[in-house]
């Protein structure tokens, strides 16, 4: 079969995977490839059991795999087939030398970049899907057009997505960004891309800037949103001290149309892969350019967000009379967020490393985290995992609810409460259920920016 034009996207995860799916689907005319190095990945993508969860991916991955979606680990001959290339390799914190900590480790795409550069024989369009540091298109550039008898033109096309309703969020976008260079050969590349979206995405939401705009647009979005859920979450403590309620203080604010609802909700704190690393990364591009007050400005939103994960272990402390060595700790949720089995930063790490500090006996169940949960715990000897949330309850002496999976809210907890050791404790870090209802079942209900509910 031929096909109008070919795209390969280098890294096959949590942003490569679900792209290309919809892309597929969306424009059955092209050949669609992803591109891992990682073998058991690759096989997986051509499983019945993706390697990663996300509604809706797994039919329309099954309605395209082998007609025009394909999934491989050839990455030179992808690379010399395609036309259009999206780079959407992992870009860590950097954890050694200079910046460490706060940087962008950059290995992974500088690798790829000379990948493209060997194994290339014709002119391509090269997409950055990852996020990556502001001018980091230029770098690439840089190393892509260092040979003169084929040319790239790099294009910036930052994702926008959140885990659990990623399906949802490519095929109906806020908007599409796509960053070029300010030259008659980028505007065409912006041309080509721009007309793979516009299969299913409308002009007006396909937005153009600049490479370097496209670039920080994406750190900046999620600077702000976890900015957001920081600045809530430092209200909850003071909710908590004055005996106001954080509900109800997001619901007043949220009404106000200049503010808006959305991520003002109080919790034990952000996490996945995007948020503390892209702060990070902005922190430290800031100090690059001197800017030490508005890098500390950024940096105190990931100091906040730390200080809530350890805020909700120390109140867990001290209400279940200053000791919880020995005791059993059943913690509902591991993954970062309800709708994805992804663990990457999750507040329930951090709270499950303190509780085991502490020497309590965790037992952690998830409906779809439970193996990347286990890969993350390893080593702590105290920890145990369960699939059945009742049997992860069971002699427990308190609860701590870390994912707003909605099965949770469909448990029995008067079966919960009535296999737990008494005084039962229940720690909601996502204010997710009814805590009165609890409170009236027999639990000491702990919520976050709000009165306890105490029996004793």
């Amino acid at each position: 079969m031929s096909f109008e034009k070919r795209i390969l996207c280098i890294g096959a995860g949590y942003v490569g995977g679900p792209t290309m799916a919809v892309i597929a689907d969306k424009c059955p005319q092209y050949r669609v490839e992803l591109v891992d190095i990682s073998e058991e990945r690759i096989a997986r993508w051509n499983s019945d059991e993706l390697p990663i969860y996300e509604p809706g991916l797994d039919e329309i991955v099954k309605r395209n795999r082998g007609r025009n979606l394909f999934f491989t680990t050839d990455i030179a001959r992808g690379i010399t087939e395609s036309d259009v290339i999206f780079v959407s390799v992992n870009t860590p914190t950097k954890t050694f030398g200079q910046g460490a900590g706060h940087a962008a480790d950059l290995q992974y795409w500088e690798k790829t970049a000379r990948q493209i550069l060997q194994h290339s024989t014709r002119d391509k369009i090269v997409v950055e899907k990852s996020t990556l540091p502001v001018r980091t298109a230029e770098a690439m550039a840089r190393i892509l057009n260092s040979r003169t008898d084929v040319r790239f033109q790099v294009l910036s096309n930052p994702e926008f997505l959140a885990e659990g309703t990623a399906i949802e969020d490519l095929l109906k976008p806020d908007r599409v960004l796509v960053g070029c260079m300010n030259t008659p050969q980028g505007h065409k590349a912006c041309d080509e891309l721009e007309g793979i979206y516009a299969n299913w995405v409308e002009r007006s939401r396909i937005i153009r800037t600049n490479v370097w705009s496209a670039e920080l647009s994406k750190l900046v979005a999620n600077a702000f949103l976890a900015q957001r859920i920081s600045s809530i979450n430092s209200i909850s403590v003071l909710c908590e001290k004055t005996e106001a309620d954080v509900e109800e203080v997001s619901r007043a604010i949220g009404l106000d149309s200049r503010i808006g609802a959305r991520f003002i909700k109080a919790g034990v704190g952000f996490g996945g892969s995007c948020f503390k690393k892209d702060i990070l990364n902005l922190v430290y591009i800031c100090r690059q350019h001197g800017l030490e007050e508005v890098a500390s400005y950024w940096e105190q939103v990931v100091r906040i967000n730390m200080y809530q994960h350890d805020r909700f272990v120390s109140n867990m402390i001290a209400e279940m009379f200053n000791t919880i060595a020995g005791k059993k700790v059943a913690v509902l949720g591991f993954a970062f967020k309800a709708d994805t089995g992804d663990t990457r930063e999750s507040p329930a790490f951090r709270v499950c490393q303190r509780l085991a500090e502490e020497r309590a006996l965790v037992r952690v169940t998830d409906p779809r985290a439970l193996p990347n949960a286990r890969h993350d715990l390893r080593g702590f000897e105290t920890v145990t995992f369960e699939e059945d949330p009742y049997k992860a309850a069971e002699g427990a002496h308190a609860i701590a609810l870390l994912t707003d999976w909605n099965c949770y809210r469909d448990l029995d907890y008067r079966r919960v409460f009535g296999a737990m050791e008494k005084p039962a404790f229940f720690f909601d870090g996502r204010n997710l259920l009814d805590h009165k209802a609890l409170f009236e079942i027999g639990f000491n209900v702990f919520p976050i920016g709000r009165a306890p509910l105490r029996h004793f």
